[in-house]
């Protein structure tokens, strides 16, 4: 196996030879072959591993037998000890699920200094994760397989069975620890491995070489089909700074509608697609939510926005600022003798003598008014934006300078009060500037 490990490197993988390198280890075999690999081409490498705390003594015994293993191959080691039944519990997450997050979340850490993390997964992972996906009605993305290399993510041993790996354990006499909850088929994957994927190979012993054409196959596939995603997004999506919109009636002169509307939103948390079609054909403002995203019918196009970029925190101004960054952009203060310029909805000027300090700013609310500059009446800014045909994802991430009695002095990028334009009676000119990131 190592002579195919290290050309399997050599083809598909060459960087990591000249990288350094974070092996995430269990103390299981698998990764326990792959740190002995590691070593065996001298490869520049260290041991990372996690305690999830989840089966008592045994996990504590991993630990020690990793930290050992790290100081008989002479390579760095770290570990962290998580308590992951209350991250469980705090996060509404399956067990599986939150270890995944603590353990990622603590490879991001540790890795600043490193090229790439790798771990242990095998063919016949990439077996199971398959049949898991099946089951959840996935799309070409989950059918085809977890990538070899995911940004700072490289998994070597993707193209190894686990009878490789045991057989190449046995001949050079490694040890390694067993996970007595692999026996357990509580978890689904673990019940697809134990029960499952033995009866298909009973009935065919040359699944996984089966399986892997077909990987090949699904994976080439996929390639074509992002073509022709990108080239149909080309035509249907336009981004905008912040957010990312999709020209409805384009969409719906797709043939297959279903498929691209999967394609399009899946990425984003949004995997049911009647929800989606539901909010083609209703009303502005209509909207649907994932966890990390929300999809919003405006007129003519639906618009995407992440749920963190709609909201913004009040921020106070006081007399002496210069500077400071608010939502997609950055307000300068600046105090001048003399108008340099008109005002615009970027670059405005005030009388600073009917400033009251502080100043602050806030996120547009339902039934603020202002005087629009050049109008003697108030507007309600909801009517003032409406007619500035702002969209309603715009709308509310307008931002508004407020005096300290509460009345409104800029709608920022927009237009100032009139209340508070320059006139040939003012001493002190406040320059207010609105710079987009």
């Amino acid at each position: 196996m190592l002579d195919e490990f290290k050309s399997h490197l050599l083809s598909k993988l060459p960087f990591l030879f000249k990288s350094k390198i974070i092996v995430a280890t269990s103390s299981g075999v698998d990764s326990v072959v792959l740190c002995n690999l590691c070593k065996k081409l001298d490869l520049d490498f260290s041991i990372a591993h996690c305690n999830f705390s989840l089966r008592g003594n045994e996990s504590d015994l991993d630990a020690e037998f990793s930290k050992n293993f790290a100081k008989s191959l002479n390579v760095k080691y770290y570990s962290k000890t998580f308590n992951t039944l209350k991250y469980k519990k705090e996060n509404a997450l399956s067990t599986q699920m939150a270890a995944r997050e603590l353990r990622y979340a603590w490879f991001d850490t540790i890795s600043i200094d490193y090229d790439y993390v790798l771990t242990a997964h095998h063919l016949d992972d990439q077996l199971e994760t398959f049949f898991i996906n099946l089951s959840r009605g996935s799309g070409l993305d989950g059918l085809s397989g977890i990538p070899v290399v995911a940004n700072k993510l490289v998994r070597p041993l993707l193209n190894f069975s686990k009878d490789e790996i045991l057989k190449f354990a046995k001949n050079n006499n490694i040890t390694w620890r067993e996970d007595s909850s692999n026996n357990s088929n509580v978890y689904l994957r673990n019940d697809i491995r134990n029960n499952i994927i033995p009866r298909f190979k009973k009935f065919n012993p040359s699944l996984l070489k089966g399986f892997k054409n077909t990987l090949s196959f699904l994976q080439g596939s996929k390639s074509i089909l992002k073509k022709k995603i990108d080239e149909v997004s080309e035509i249907i999506v336009t981004k905008e700074d912040y957010q990312t919109k999709y020209d409805i009636n384009k969409i719906l002169e797709l043939d297959n509608l279903d498929f691209y509307l999967y394609e399009f939103f899946y990425k984003y948390g949004f995997t049911n697609i009647v929800d989606i079609k539901k909010i083609l054909s209703s009303q502005a403002g209509k909207y649907v939510i994932s966890k990390t995203h929300r999809l919003v019918k405006d007129r003519s196009c639906l618009i995407l926005e992440k749920i963190s970029d709609l909201s913004f925190d009040t921020v106070y101004v006081d007399n002496e600022l210069l500077d400071l960054n608010v939502l997609y952009g950055s307000l300068k203060f600046s105090s001048i003798n003399s108008l340099d310029c008109a005002n615009d909805a970027s670059n405005v000027f005030i009388d600073e003598d009917c400033l009251i300090y502080p100043l602050k700013v806030v996120s547009y609310l339902p039934g603020m008014w202002f005087i629009p500059l050049g109008m003697k009446g108030k507007k309600s800014l909801s009517k003032f934006l409406k007619d500035e045909k702002t969209s309603l994802t715009d709308k509310r991430r307008t931002l508004v300078l407020v005096n300290g009695n509460n009345e409104i002095i800029w709608v920022i990028n927009h237009r100032i009060d009139d209340r508070y334009k320059i006139t040939e009676s003012s001493k002190k000119i406040l320059k207010i500037s609105f710079n987009k990131f």
